[in-house]
């Protein structure tokens, strides 16, 4: 505990740093090989390098007056005086129906990203409110979204109160104690610390790319994962105290029974995180890593720490109700035994049943629209730059203020701007501008920047220019940006989810030395994951009316749920292989069950409990995502794990082993549940090493 103690002073100090490094513009997220990418770096030379247009919208729904026109112009003279706001402003300009006003007002990127875009559009609001006298006033366009991304996000705080809140209510429900939630949440707190103080660390000195959606998924991963293991710990620790009197030596057999297992579904969560290494977006290749350590450095917090604070407190700790030596452990698992006992009845009806209903709820999944969410869809709330591009586009062309750019050949201009003007969905394109050989074309669209239809455009627009011969013509902008994270996004999950299924089975096939076993299991985490999607697509598409998912959604649930679906599966399997080596896979697979049926359970609880704290942030994609990987944990721990891979293991019986000993020597006299372990040596069988809960 002192080591960890004197660990934590510095972890903090860095830990505390950790938003000073992250990065949160989207051009940053995306590969340095993308078209969007390589125009940002063209075009330095022709505009501000690294800014974000701030679009400026005023209205007075009976048509602005002189006076109104005045204040605007006297405002876009004291934005040139805020620091950060790069340039002149373009405008203002009256709307064609004289009743808004709009005025471009570009804003530094570079240094702080969307953090001082943030603090631009506060004064940019405050000079803009001042003397309105009924004129309304909303700044919109990607800096009005990165500050209202950055006052959503800032919930984070927020967010790791609530986690602890829901860690601390599901552990006195499982334990009724109301000293012992205390030693899981201390501990997961000061492994989220540590792993933050390591991920800050990588970030300045190893080009490690984080943001503050990296951070979120890190704080609820952290909390649920190293509770999990506490519970699993904590579990097996008080079974031993009622066999030892020395609680030391009580701990010592609790770490050598139960840390396999944990250090094995730590293992696989990690491993498959690390697989996100070969995405092509920098934002999911930084959140594997990130989120890797996040569990690494709990199963350490909770192999080494978590043991020391039980050790150092003693019985006292599970007051009122302390593990005395000698004394015998309630049934606590009966509703599992008598959920095991029914299953083995007719195992093959169970889990034939059970597949055609999770695949009933998997057809749910075709309805998922996972091809990006637009601008003013991002949020659960009407944030200002949603309310202002819905002024905007009732009065100007949706695209104005932020257009799309054209990069090219300065000999090929007046093809670039006839092929640019011939592509539908433009509204306007600008005069080019030439420079040391180059040229540069700004194009207005008609549709909201980031909209599905103005992607189109963009796509449109890339065909024509790109035929331009010798042109060299490319095409960015924001849109173009959002465009290419959506392409990376699906090439991603091409390329990624099969190493992660092929990982995990290798994982699994090493730790139960079997081939049947590990195929069963992904399919079965393949099938639940089905299940979940679909369940969350009807729910985000009919019940919150969600404009659509982030284009990196479904790979981001497949990873967390098919690791933490494995996870679950280990501790259960384990055990069951453990009781066949006894008694025979189908006792087996009931006697694992009723061992690891509460303990599993109340980690499922613990960890969707975690996820679904994502909701309490204003954000589309954190209530999708935490909803989601909730739901499917829950299923997974409560169906999935409980009913479908007990049934499917008792009904393949000894063949769920091959090509394993425990395969070829399954046909040896089975003793009766409950044998004494000198009467198993009697008659010649194994005992094996105890392992999981």
């Amino acid at each position: 505990m002192a080591i960890w103690v004197a660990l934590m002073v510095p972890a903090f100090l860095l830990a505390a740093n950790l938003g000073d490094v992250e990065k949160n513009d989207s051009s940053a997220w995306l590969p340095s090989n993308a078209e969007a990418t390589r125009v940002l770096d063209q075009s330095k030379k022709f505009q501000p390098a690294e800014t974000l247009p701030a679009i400026v919208i005023y209205d007075r729904p009976e048509g602005v007056t002189s006076a109104d026109m005045a204040k605007a112009e006297a405002d876009a003279e004291a934005f040139q005086g805020i620091e950060k706001v790069v340039g002149p402003p373009q405008g203002p300009s009256k709307s064609q129906d004289g009743k808004a006003i709009l005025t471009v007002v570009q804003v530094d990127d570079g240094s702080e990203g969307w953090n001082g875009a943030h603090t631009v559009v506060g004064e940019l609001t405050t000079i803009g409110q001042q003397s309105a006298h009924g004129l309304g006033f909303h700044v919109t366009g990607p800096a009005g979204y990165a500050s209202d991304s950055i006052t959503a996000f800032s919930g984070g705080g927020a967010l790791g109160m609530i986690t602890a809140l829901v860690v601390v209510v599901i552990l006195l429900f499982t334990y009724r104690s109301p000293l012992l939630p205390l030693l899981p949440l201390l501990t997961a707190g000061g492994a989220l610390v540590t792993a933050e103080a390591v991920i800050y660390l990588l970030a300045k000195n190893a080009g490690l790319v984080v943001n503050t959606q990296t951070s979120l998924i890190l704080t609820v991963l952290v909390f649920g994962a190293a509770t999990d293991y506490a519970l699993l710990l904590i579990s097996r620790y008080r079974e031993e105290l009622r066999r030892h009197e020395d609680r030391h030596e009580a701990m010592a057999e609790a770490l050598y029974r139960s840390s396999p297992a944990i250090i094995a579904s730590a293992a696989t969560v990690a491993v498959s995180l690390l697989v996100l290494l070969l995405a092509t977006l920098n934002s999911t290749k930084g959140l594997g890593p990130a989120c890797a350590i996040g569990i690494v450095v709990g199963l350490l917090a909770m192999l080494t720490l978590m043991p020391a604070l039980l050790v150092i407190c003693g019985r006292w700790i599970f007051w009122p109700v302390k593990p005395s030596y000698g004394s015998v452990g309630t049934a606590k698992d009966s509703i599992w035994t008598r959920i095991g006992t029914a299953i083995s009845r007719r195992p093959r009806i169970v889990w034939v049943a059970t597949s055609l209903v999770l695949g009933v709820m998997a057809i749910g999944m075709t309805g998922l629209k996972a091809d990006g969410i637009p601008s003013k869809g991002q949020f659960t709330n009407e944030p200002q730059a949603v309310v202002g591009e819905e002024i905007q586009s009732r009065h100007f062309p949706a695209g104005s203020g932020d257009p799309i750019y054209v990069v090219g050949k300065a000999a090929s201009a007046e093809q670039v701007v006839t092929a640019l003007s011939g592509v539908p969905g433009i509204a306007d394109v600008a005069a080019p501008v030439v420079k040391d050989g180059d040229v540069f074309v700004l194009g207005t669209l008609e549709d909201a920047p980031g909209s599905k239809a103005a992607m189109r455009t963009v796509e449109q627009a890339r065909a024509a220019v790109h035929k331009v011969e010798g042109a060299d013509a490319r095409v960015g902008g924001s849109t173009a940006i959002a465009l290419d994270t959506q392409q990376s996004a699906a090439r991603d999950a091409k390329v990624i989810i099969p190493v992660v299924l092929i990982v995990v089975f290798l994982i699994l096939a090493l730790l139960l030395r079997a081939i049947v076993a590990p195929l069963l299991l992904m399919a079965t985490v393949v099938l639940s994951l089905g299940a979940s999607l679909g369940v969350s697509a009807l729910v985000f598409n009919h019940v919150f009316d969600f404009a659509g998912a982030d284009a990196n959604f479904p790979l981001l649930v497949f990873v967390f749920l098919v690791a933490l679906g494995i996870d679950y599966n280990i501790f259960l399997v384990s055990r069951v292989r453990e009781e066949a080596q006894l008694h025979g896979t189908r006792q087996g697979a009931r006697a694992g069950l009723s061992a690891t049926g509460g303990v599993i359970t109340s980690a499922g609880l613990v960890l969707a409990g975690t996820f679904a704290a994502l909701g309490s942030l204003p954000l589309v994609f954190a209530a999708q995502l935490g909803f989601t990987v909730a739901f499917g944990v829950l299923l997974d721990t409560m169906i999935v794990r409980s009913v479908l891979v007990t049934a499917l293991t008792a009904d393949v019986d000894r063949w769920m082993w091959w090509p394993s000993k425990l395969f070829t020597h399954h046909d040896d006299p089975q003793l009766p549940a409950g044998t004494p372990e000198s009467a198993v040596l009697k008659a010649g069988r194994r005992v094996p090493s105890r392992i999981g809960p």
